[in-house]
């Protein structure tokens, strides 16, 4: 706890001095411990019934209802929003996996989600990530996992629901699932639908850039 503790004032004297950070020096935990960090950000895109901050770098390349495509650089993340479980206040079940490449429970007092990652072929790696009744899918490199978690993190520590706007559109049945619809409580298969693998992929190198301080607070 108190290397923990040393860690955030450590990251925020660098903020101080410099305004941003190498995100490649911290760990997932590290980021992940970020979660219950105060959100300084701003709303800047809307949908029916929530909206979110979406982080300088990044565009929403499409979206539909519950779905948006955001894209930095050639990276495609994929945002799935759960209106109805949050309306219901569903609670997650998701227990951590042993076999990932990284498994962990996240819990911020009354907000719960999930972490994991895991290989796909070569050196891509699936993160999926749930928090406040939202999830981001990502394919990423491994020296790439850093910067789609704070990006990904950011978006979904953001998101602010309207319940009046959601009890408005259950009551119309606007918001209507089947079973084939994407569960954000469940972790994707490799051969998932939801995410297919682009054979054109390409990532782009980041290692010298420096990312703003309100991508971690």
């Amino acid at each position: 706890m108190k290397k923990y503790v040393k860690f955030l004032v450590l990251i925020l004297v660098i903020f101080l001095f410099s305004g941003c950070t190498n995100i490649k020096d911290l760990t997932v935990d590290d980021i992940v411990g970020t979660v219950s960090n105060k959100d300084k950000t701003t709303i800047n895109t809307y949908r029916k019934g929530y909206s979110y901050h979406l982080p300088r770098n990044m565009m929403v390349q499409s979206y539909t209802l519950y779905n948006d495509v955001i894209q930095s650089g050639n990276v495609k993340y994929y945002l799935y929003v759960d209106m109805v479980s949050h309306f219901n206040k569903v609670k997650s079940t998701y227990k951590e996996t042993d076999g990932a490449y990284y498994s962990k429970v996240i819990n911020n007092k009354e907000i719960e989600g999930y972490l994991e990652i895991n290989l796909v072929k070569d050196n891509k790696y699936l993160i999926e990530i749930m928090y406040n009744y939202a999830k981001i899918e990502v394919m990423v490199n491994r020296e790439n996992i850093n910067e789609s978690l704070i990006y990904s993190l950011s978006i979904l520590k953001s998101i602010v629901y309207n319940d009046s706007v959601i009890e408005n559109m259950l009551k119309e049945d606007v918001l209507t699932y089947t079973e084939e619809d994407f569960n954000i409580f469940n972790t994707t298969s490799k051969d998932s639908n939801y995410l297919n693998y682009d054979n054109e992929y390409q990532e782009v190198d980041n290692s010298e850039e420096k990312y703003d301080s309100d991508l971690l607070n």
